[in-house]
């Protein structure tokens, strides 16, 4: 039921297949190995049967600025940083369809994966995807979505022209436990043609006992109680991570979702634009989504980078809020990530004057 909600919130093909995993790394992985099941099979090799041992090296394309759990989901995958190749992105991160192109028309013949992003982790923004998954199907490509966080987007009226083309992927990624609050170590992966999720994932044994329903949520109920959902991810010992998913869900629906996701990207915008008026601080990036990097200027014009750094290690003492560093483009800033349920708009208010008391100490 949960995988069924979910797909219906973020508009989804009927049918997809869904696996409940620990994080953005396993969906990702698990996205990843479906891909590869299917885009080595249009080449004549089952992967699952031989290995990768004389088949073709599958080709991966993503933008410059993935997040690393694509790189690692990779290498777990056997397929090594020589066939990964990176697309050139725009000035917040996200990827430019001409330059996808012109690597797709390169690489004309072979296997190949493209892995598109819906959040940048610093800027929040979002590849174009009608245009990536246009290039790639006609290539003949298979199309994964990062959307760790930036998936969500597609739950809001307001913001889901930043996903327009979600549905033309073929795979795609998005962790439970950021913006839906539920407990650490909850994700899901999400396959258009459940054949090649379970494929890749799949598990039989004599003590097993199933119905050998792959399923999808999509389908009926008698079919959804037949499911077993350690066909659909990695490890066959786990627990009901669907169970606290249902529960936010049936807690919150569509429209709770969607205030959430509005509420704490207006709050990001009510931040920066708060911070943008300080003399010493400069934003860094368009507040698309609910992402800010701010970078703190050295008044007596010496040494930006170490501002920054001592003004970061003051929030972080003064215990009002929390955020960490990034390092963006050589850059270093301070990255706020505004995703709790509970923050209030005077919880922003109060977070920027920590800000601004560490950033004008001497």
């Amino acid at each position: 039921v949960a995988a069924e909600w979910t797909a219906e919130l973020f508009g989804l093909p009927a049918g997809v297949s869904c696996g409940f995993v620990t994080g953005a790394t396993m969906a990702n992985f698990t996205a990843l190995a479906a891909a590869r099941h299917a885009v080595l099979g249009r080449h004549g090799v089952d992967v699952d049967r031989v290995g990768l041992a004389g088949a073709p090296a599958v080709q991966v394309l993503a933008g410059a600025e993935r997040h690393v759990s694509i790189d690692l989901a990779l290498r777990y995958l056997g397929i090594g940083t020589d066939q990964l190749t990176l697309v050139e992105v725009d000035g917040q991160g996200a990827m430019r369809p001409d330059d996808l192109a012109r690597h797709l028309r390169r690489l004309a013949g072979r296997p190949v994966i493209v892995c598109a992003q819906s959040g940048n982790v610093d800027t929040g923004a979002f590849d174009p995807l009608t245009a990536v998954c246009g290039h790639a199907r006609e290539a003949g490509a298979w199309t994964h979505v990062d959307g760790a966080f930036g998936l969500w987007a597609a739950a809001s009226p307001a913001l889901a022209h930043h996903v327009a083309g979600l549905e033309l992927a073929d795979s795609w990624a998005v962790d439970a436990h950021k913006w839906l609050n539920v407990p650490y170590d909850n994700a899901m992966v999400f396959v258009r043609d459940s054949a090649d999720h379970r494929a890749a994932t799949g598990k039989s044994a004599p003590y097993l006992t199933d119905s050998g329903t792959a399923g999808g949520p999509g389908e009926t109920a008698e079919g959804r109680a037949a499911r077993e959902n350690y066909h659909f991810v990695p490890e066959a010992s786990r627990r009901a991570r669907g169970f606290t998913v249902y529960a936010a869900l049936r807690s919150l629906g569509a429209s709770g979702i969607a205030d959430l996701v509005d509420r704490n990207c207006a709050q990001a915008r009510r931040l920066a634009g708060a911070l943008a008026a300080e003399p010493t601080a400069d934003i860094l990036n368009e507040v698309v989504l609910n992402q800010v990097m701010v970078r703190f200027r050295d008044p007596a014009g010496q040494d930006d980078e170490a501002r920054t750094q001592a003004v970061v290690a003051r929030v972080q003492a003064d215990g009002t809020a929390w955020a960490g560093t990034t390092r963006w483009r050589g850059l270093t800033a301070l990255r706020v990530s505004v995703s709790g349920w509970r923050t209030t708009d005077a919880d922003i208010d109060l977070t920027v004057e920590a800000i601004r008391r560490a950033a004008t100490a001497p």
